[in-house]
């Protein structure tokens, strides 16, 4: 074992920076971890509700808009897009005059219906 000028062994020196930085890297994550737990416990009390900017009518919105609503995917909201098209030629008549009507789109139940009432207006 190699002996340095101050008479003490190199290999137990390499030891001791080695630990003093394992020791260090430990007390790091350590912080790391009650940090992102703090902040996880602030914010669990943030509302978790997705809420919509506005009510979507469906007798203009687009199929993007409409994706917006519960439940409602891609192709049903094309479905909405395509059936209000082929009703109203001219978009001037109101093809969906209340939530029950959208209940003619292929897909689009009563439960449906009540799920995405709330989100929708007509006018």
């Amino acid at each position: 074992m190699a002996i340095n000028k101050l008479n003490q062994p190199i290999r137990s020196r390499q030891t001791d920076v080695q630990s003093f930085a394992f020791v260090v890297a430990v007390a790091v994550c350590v912080l790391i971890v009650i940090y992102f737990i703090a902040s996880n416990f602030t914010a669990s009390k943030l509302p978790c509700a997705v809420e919509l900017d506005s009510r979507i009518n469906p007798n203009t919105a687009s199929a993007a808009s409409l994706v917006r609503l519960p439940g409602i995917g891609i192709s049903r909201a094309n479905s909405i897009v395509v059936y209000r098209n082929k009703i109203s030629s001219d978009n001037t008549m109101l093809v969906f005059e209340n939530s029950d009507d959208l209940q003619e789109i292929t897909g689009i139940g009563p439960m449906t219906v009540e799920n995405i009432n709330e989100y929708l207006k007509f006018e």
